[in-house]
């Protein structure tokens, strides 16, 4: 029996720090949305793209829902609601090291209004990073979620150790309508380079830094420029990108004793970056105050919010 192709976009939602962009790039099977160890590190709405035989799923990675504190935080709640009412079918994760909490429940009740203001949209619960606990405590962790609502389906699974994502590709998908593919073979991501260069310099700022700075930081890419007079079959790219923190302390924290920690940072984003672009990249980072940009309006839109 021949399988109708389906197409069409998926959103992960769940509260910070969920697993929801380690499982975008384990079903993209590529990296497209930056990690970190800090809540709310996703900002911008990462589409990665899942080919397979049978269907292509455009995965759209929001910033964790939460009970917003600044200008920014209610911003990126709007994003990921208007995300919400665009997709095709919605995974809800949450994580199987962490109980049920607050946090869960405030986008579980925000999913139900949504589903009772606009057509009902599927909800799939993800019981992610199942690696980290044993059997009995994922058993508890899937009847818990089986009480936080009504869901399509429930599935666990480990994003890092690979187990079930092909599963929760194949759920997500079945919800898709019948469509051609919407991109070509080999296409992982639509985002431009420059957003993707932002991201990745913004991942390896956050690497091993204090709680209250992953909220402050913001990275603008000022120029990406082929260097000129280069010898043939040597190209390489100037990026010169500007990471703004809203205080001096967190300046200091950036650039670390003697700028020793603004070198970590771009050793490893050039290093991200050259494997992104394909090529050589001499990569210039600068860091930049913009004092409480998350409460300014004129800032945030400035800065791309």
């Amino acid at each position: 029996m021949k399988h109708e192709f389906r197409a069409g976009f998926a959103c992960l939602v769940g509260r910070p720090n969920a697993g929801k962009s380690t499982l975008t790039n384990a079903m993209v099977g590529h990296k497209v949305a930056i990690t970190s160890s800090k809540p709310q590190t996703t900002r911008h709405t990462i589409r990665g793209i899942a080919t397979t035989e049978r269907a292509q799923l455009i995965l759209v990675d929001t910033p964790g829902l939460h009970k917003p504190r600044t200008l920014l935080g209610e911003r990126l709640n709007d994003l990921v609601r208007e995300t919400l009412l665009e997709v095709d079918v919605i995974g809800f994760c949450l994580p199987a090291d962490q109980r049920i909490g607050p946090g869960d429940g405030f986008i579980a009740r925000e999913l139900v209004e949504l589903q009772q203001a606009r057509k009902a949209r599927p909800v799939v619960a993800i019981a992610t990073k199942s690696d980290r606990v044993d059997k009995q405590r994922l058993a508890e962790h899937l009847i818990a979620i089986d009480r936080l609502g009504e869901w399509a389906a429930i599935v666990p699974c480990s994003a890092t150790r690979g187990d079930q994502v092909e599963e929760v590709t194949e759920v997500l998908a079945s919800y898709l309508p019948v469509s051609p593919q919407l991109y070509p073979d080999g296409v992982l991501t639509d985002e431009p380079d420059v957003v993707m260069v932002a991201e990745l310099v913004r991942e390896a700022a956050l690497e091993g830094v204090r709680d209250e700075l992953p909220h402050s930081l913001a990275v603008v890419v000022e120029e990406m420029l082929p260097r000129e007079g280069r010898p043939a079959g040597k190209p390489l790219l100037d990026v010169r990108v500007n990471v703004f923190v809203e205080r001096q302390s967190q300046k200091a924290i950036i650039i670390g004793k003697g700028g020793t920690r603004l070198r970590e940072v771009g050793t490893t984003a050039r290093q991200g970056i050259e494997e992104l672009l394909g090529q050589r990249v001499h990569l210039d980072l600068h860091v930049k105050i913009a004092k409480d940009w998350q409460r300014d309006p004129k800032q945030l839109q400035r800065l791309g919010f």
